[in-house]
Order: C-alpha cells, then sequence, then structure tokens
C-alpha cells in the first residue's frame, strides 16, 4: 500500500465526522424550519409578538410619560399617563380575547353593519358632539377617556371591503364592479376625515383600500391611477392648509426652521443620537424633559433609540418584520378567500403604520401624527390593534394544518386556557354557472399532515381541487 493511499484512509473518517457534524447556525435554521412547518406555529408567533410589542410599549410608555403627567393644577403625579395606559392595555386584552374566540363568519356578517355605524360616528364627531383640540376634531370624550372613529373605522373597512371583494369575485374583471361600491364609501371616508381634518388617518385608509385591492388581484394599472390621484391630493391639500405646508417645507429643508415647524423633527433625531449604539439606559433619555413635545404617543420609537440605543430600534423593527412575515404567511396558507384578504390587508396595514411613524421619527418621511402600534400612548389605537391581532391569531387556527390538529389532538394548552372553540373545516362553495368570468381554481389541498386527520370532514364535503386563488366567491 502507497503512503498516498495510507493518508487517503486516515484522512476519511475524519471528512465523515466534519460532514456528520452540523454547524451550530445551520442546526438552528434546521431546527427553526421544522418549527415552523409545525400546525399552530403561525398562533403561536402572534400570540409572542402581540406580548413583546404590548410589552415593550408598557415600559417604553412608562419611562417616555412621567414628567409629562406631573401636573401642579390638577395634583397627578408621574404615574397618571401610566395608569391610563394600563387600564387601556388591560381592556385591549379583553378585545383581543374577544377577537380571537369571536368565530370568524360571525365577524364577516356583521362587517356592514360595522361600516354603517362607523360612517354615522365620522359624521358625528363633526357635529358638537365631538372633542376639538389642537386644530382638529376628530375625538368623543367620554368618561375622562377619548376615542378617536377613523381607528375603528380602518378595521371596519377593511373587513367589509374584503366581503365585498369576495362576494362580487366572478364580476370583478368589469371594472364597474371591482370599484362600486368600495370606491365610493372609500372617498366618503376620505372626505370625512379630512374634514376633522386628519390627514394621517386618511393615509392610513388609503393604505387599506390599496391593499385590499392589491389582495384581491386588481389589474396594476389601477393601483398607478389610484397612486397618481393620491399624490395629486396631496399636493392639493399641502397647498391648501398652511401647517402642512409648513410640514412639507420643514422636511424639505430641516434646517431652516429648527425651532419652528421642524422643530420635533430635529429634537427626534438629537434623541436618536443621544443614544448610540446601546443608549442611556431605562429612564435616563432627557428628551422627555420638555425637549420633545407629545413624546409618548407620536415619537416614542425617538425615546426608544435614546433609551435602549441602536440595538433597542433594531429589535422593535425586527419585530414589526417578523409580524409582516407571521401574517402573509397566514394569509398564504388559510384556504378561506376572506380570511386571505382580510390576513393580507390587516397585516399590511399594521406595518404600514409602524413604517410610516419610524419612518418621520428617523427623518424619512414628513411628520404625519401616525402612532406606532401597540408601543406608542393611545387608548383607541390600543383598541383596534388588539383587535386586529386577535383577528390574525383567529385566523392563523384556521389554516388547514392548525383545524386538523385541533379537531383531531383537542384545543392544547392554550385553547383550555382561552376556552376556544375548534375552528371550522373550511368548505369551498359550489361553482357558480353563467358568470361572465370562469369559475376560479379550486383551493389548494391541505398538506400531508392534515390530509389524514381531515379525512372525515373531507368524505361529508366536496373535495379540495388542485390551485390557490385568493379571490373565491363565498
Amino acid at each position: 500500500m502507497t503512503v498516498v493511499e495510507d493518508k487517503e484512509q486516515d484522512s476519511a473518517p475524519r471528512r465523515r465526522d466534519r460532514g456528520d457534524r452540523q454547524s451550530p447556525a445551520r442546526a438552528t435554521f434546521t431546527a427553526l424550519t421544522a418549527w415552523l412547518s409545525r400546525p399552530l406555529a403561525d398562533f403561536h408567533l402572534v400570540l409572542a409578538l402581540t406580548g413583546l410589542l404590548t410589552s415593550i410599549g408598557i415600559v417604553m410608555v412608562l419611562s417616555a410619560s412621567s414628567v409629562a403627567s406631573v401636573d401642579p393644577d390638577t395634583g397627578s403625579g408621574v404615574y397618571a399617563l401610566f395608569k391610563k395606559h394600563l387600564i387601556f392595555v388591560l381592556t385591549g386584552s379583553v378585545v383581543f380575547w374577544v377577537a380571537l374566540r369571536m368565530p370568524l363568519k360571525r365577524t364577516r356578517a356583521l362587517s356592514s353593519m360595522a361600516v354603517l355605524v362607523c360612517l354615522v360616528m365620522l359624521a358625528l364627531v363633526l357635529t358638537p358632539l365631538g372633542s376639538a383640540g389642537g386644530g382638529a376634531q376628530r375625538w368623543f370624550v367620554v368618561g375622562g377617556f377619548s376615542v378617536q372613529p377613523v381607528e375603528f373605522t380602518k378595521v371596519a373597512f377593511a373587513l367589509w371591503g374584503a366581503h365585498v371583494l369576495v362576494t362580487k369575485y366572478h364580476v370583478l374583471h368589469q371594472w364597474r364592479h371591482l370599484m362600486v361600491p368600495v370606491v365610493p364609501v372609500a372617498l366618503l371616508m376620505f372626505a370625512l376625515v379630512m374634514a376633522q381634518p386628519n390627514l394621517s388617518g386618511t393615509i392610513t385608509l388609503g393604505v387599506v383600500l390599496m391593499s385590499l385591492l392589491w389582495f384581491a388581484g386588481a389589474p396594476k394599472r389601477l393601483f398607478a391611477v389610484i397612486l397618481a390621484g393620491g399624490i395629486a391630493g396631496a399636493v392639493v391639500l399641502a397647498l391648501t392648509a398652511s401647517y402642512r405646508m409648513s410640514r412639507v417645507m420643514s422636511f424639505l429643508s430641516p434646517g431652516s426652521d429648527t425651532s419652528g415647524a421642524a422643530y420635533q423633527a430635529t429634537q427626534a433625531k438629537y434623541a436618536l443620537a443621544d443614544g448610540g449604539l446601546f443608549g442611556k439606559g431605562l429612564g435616563q433619555g432627557p428628551s422627555k424633559w420638555s425637549y420633545l413635545p407629545n413624546v409618548q404617543n407620536d415619537f416614542i420609537f425617538a425615546v426608544i433609540g435614546e433609551e435602549l440605543g441602536f440595538i433597542g430600534c433594531i429589535v422593535v423593527i425586527g419585530l414589526f418584520v417578523g409580524l409582516a412575515i407571521v401574517g402573509l404567511r397566514i394569509a398564504m396558507r388559510n384556504l378561506d378567500p376572506w380570511i386571505r384578504i382580510t390576513a393580507g390587508t390587516l397585516t399590511v396595514f399594521t406595518v404600514s403604520q409602524a413604517g410610516i411613524n419610524i419612518g418621520y421619527v428617523v427623518g424619512l418621511l414628513p411628520v404625519t401624527g401616525v402612532t406606532l402600534p401597540l408601543i406608542s400612548a393611545g387608548g383607541t389605537s390600543i383598541w383596534v390593534t388588539m383587535f386586529l391581532m386577535g383577528l390574525l391569531a383567529n385566523a392563523a387556527r384556521h389554516e388547514p394544518e392548525s383545524v386538523a390538529a385541533l379537531r383531531s389532538q383537542g384545543p392544547g394548552k392554550f385553547g383550555r386556557l382561552l376556552r376556544l372553540p375548534a375552528p371550522e373545516v373550511y368548505r369551498p362553495p359550489a361553482r357558480r354557472r353563467g358568470s361572465g368570468r370562469p369559475a376560479p381554481r379550486g383551493d389548494r389541498p391541505s398538506a400531508r399532515g392534515a390530509r389524514s386527520a381531515q379525512a372525515p370532514e373531507r368524505r361529508r364535503s366536496t373535495p379540495a381541487r388542485r390551485g390557490s386563488s385568493v379571490r373565491r366567491g363565498t
């Protein structure tokens, strides 16, 4: 035997050992992929993300509102605003549970009434029943708590819009059916919200409209028309109001008026810069001492950067990115087209609201007054965000794999703790005849693990056909 053959034989076991051992990163990725493929993984992720973002919000509101809470005239102490925020979080947790437990079919059935009620509230807030402040009239004040009807309108419009678009799937190739009644109702909402005036609410409502049409599969040229119309409308609105024009000009030239219209944006950048990599520590940021107005609401991300540093900002951004991924996974993995459109729309709406808030705090967008979901202080925003997170968690329980697991293995720990009912199996509607549009292909079949568990259900119903369609009529 030659020396070369001896060396090859000696090195063969070492090569096999190195091949058998995975690197820690690869092993972690494999374990994460295996965990994400399990039933109810998205449900648990929604619960975890909601809990983490809400916990961060509680801590940061306590830190940011301590100085603003002190009022010698009323005798309020450093915990006044924090206690109010905590009450909203606790009641919001009840709202989350209600949205998680309510059957999605019932939620869909109530969406039309919810939109009608929201339209009435948007009209009533402009009457003497509404409360004015800061040059706008957009609140109802009940028992010392303020409520913004536009926040409820966003979710109601998303639920109702998805219901209308799914119901009219077979005629959506005709422009009048695609646009009516969703777009006219949206324009009416825009007009009522701008009459308050509330530009940030109008922008987020526009995001909901665009998301609905996108997930319903509207032609791309329609989005170009809507985007052009939105830009033209924003220019007109900016030119017709002096305070909006000053915001735009301060964004284009932030150094020209640092003590006026650009004051908040400038102070926010100073707070972020002072935080550095690891921040000054919780409660140690000086911006709350009247250097940055409204710090516990619209500019709380600046306090995060100041007290928790760049690392804290990356963690918050990473949580919202994770929420975007999980929400879109829920939309893709569901069979019910209404759940798919609703989950996708609510996910885009929540994450885009966070993106707008973070964007104007860091100076990438003009200041619009959009709150940071689950983190900023604000009662109505907390309630609404908790409700839509509950809807997302509910939608995650309706994924085919989750339905099969819950029906075959029981409700699980969280299901027993929260007393959650078993989700219903989705059954696609019968094919319609005589429609001007070809009937969509059947919804994609369940995953391999769910097929055996759902076999009795499928024997009693029409088996799902191959393919996938978001805009399936129901």
